[in-house]
């Protein structure tokens, strides 16, 4: 039986762009699901940097997006679009979106949602979609990964490294990461990292080379670019592969393109909430199929930081920019 479904709705969004105190709820028309749409209540909405970006003004919404942040979600299908699977109607579902998962509904594309399984909290749900869509393409669909290989994370306690370290250690790689203290690197080490390295007391080129022998490392995610992209080329082995997914230490970088020919590197990047709605759908039908199996079975579970009533959005944006939270953090929207 479909649940009844209110005409408005509890909202955090901002109308200037600015720091975090400009995060407020509003109240907004529910949205109607159309084509293959779903409408679901949302549990719980995961915070990501490209909403903090976004909160700023330098990341706006793709065409036809909701201008409200948020990326991920968990909840209840409560209503289906008329090309939807009918079927879905009252399942537990979490879904990566292109925005709108700050608020009580939230519009989502059927071929976009994971089945989320008993054993899985509602919290823990809507951290995932956001992490495991980009680890898996940008590790193991653009980075090519294979068994044995060594993979280097940057950002080892963020969203996105905890998410890295846990699929890549679950596909047979070895794992080195980059942490700002002594304590992250810690907990860097306790999911599974085979060498956490503090980029603040260490020059991470050194150790990535004593730890490989000289040897380098297969596979670079970058989430800092700037200067990091030929400190990171230093590191690759020969055919390595150095992908960027985010810039947060600057867009440009000055690099020796005779490294980049004699050891052969390839160097890629990917955004993935622009991308048509397509090739989410396969990304989703990949990860349904190779890794969330290790999500039903236990196996994986993400690294959870803290929970704040999306009344509190504000905070949550502060937590994320002062830096010092490990691993997830969530907004709960309802029971």
């Amino acid at each position: 039986m479909a649940r009844s479904i209110p005409a408005v709705m509890t909202a955090a969004g901002f109308d200037e762009p600015g720091g975090p105190e400009v995060l407020r709820t509003e109240q907004l028309d529910v949205p109607t699901p159309q084509a293959a749409q779903l409408l679901i209540e949302v549990a719980y909405a995961g915070v990501n940097r490209p909403d903090v970006i976004q909160r700023q003004g330098f990341y706006p919404p793709p065409p036809g997006a909701s201008p409200i942040p948020g990326l991920e979600i968990s909840g209840t299908v409560v209503a289906v679009g008329p090309d939807a699977p009918p079927e879905m109607l009252n399942r537990r579902v979490c879904a990566l979106v292109t925005g709108g998962g700050y608020a009580q509904y939230c519009l989502a594309e059927a071929a976009h949602c994971l089945h989320v399984p008993d054993s899985l909290p509602m919290a823990e749900a809507a951290a995932l979609p956001e992490t495991l869509f980009t680890v898996w393409h940008n590790v193991f669909e653009r980075g090519w990964a294979k068994d044995g290989e060594t993979l280097l994370v940057h950002g080892g306690t963020s969203g996105i490294g905890t998410m890295a370290i846990m699929l890549a250690k679950a596909f047979n790689l070895t794992v080195i990461t980059t942490c700002g203290s002594d304590a992250k690197c810690d907990a860097a080490r306790g999911i599974g990292a085979d060498l956490a390295i503090n980029y603040k007391l260490q020059d991470f080129v050194d150790e990535v080379r004593g730890f490989t022998k000289g040897a380098g490392v297969n596979i670079v995610l970058d989430m800092v670019s700037g200067d990091y992209v030929a400190r990171n080329i230093d590191c690759l082995a020969e055919d390595g592969r150095h992908v960027t997914i985010a810039v947060l230490g600057g867009p440009k970088a000055e690099i020796n393109m005779a490294k980049v020919m004699m050891k052969r590197i390839s160097l890629t990047g990917s955004t993935l909430r622009a991308r048509p709605d397509d090739f989410k759908a396969m990304l989703a039908d990949e990860i349904h199929m190779h890794a969330w199996p290790l999500i039903e079975g236990g196996d994986i579970r993400p690294v959870m930081d803290e929970v704040f009533p999306l009344a509190d959005a504000a905070a949550a944006h502060a937590r994320m920019e002062a830096g010092d939270h490990i691993g997830k953090i969530v907004l709960k929207v309802t029971e």
